[in-house]
């Protein structure tokens, strides 16, 4: 997930990461777009940001977006 600090969105966006069934028992990974010029050139105006694979969801999202970009991805390496 890209964040940053002092970032209230984001806060609320790593609870809705807790609230999702499917990522029970697994890392979520934080990382602060403002220790790399590129990300923050990239993220700045799209923060908070799920990344799964090469699957992206930008904010304003929700636990059933959340849910639904997992099945995205798990369907996708099946194939």
């Amino acid at each position: 997930m890209y964040i940053t600090d002092a970032c209230s969105l984001c806060d609320l966006a790593i609870d809705l990461l807790f609230e999702t069934p499917e990522l029970t028992g697994h890392v979520i990974e934080t990382i602060d777009i403002a220790s790399d010029d590129d990300l923050l050139e990239q993220f700045a105006e799209s923060i908070p940001v799920v990344k799964i694979a090469n699957e992206q969801l930008t904010w304003p999202f929700s636990t059933g977006d959340i849910s639904k970009l997992i099945r995205t991805v798990s369907s996708r390496s099946l194939e």
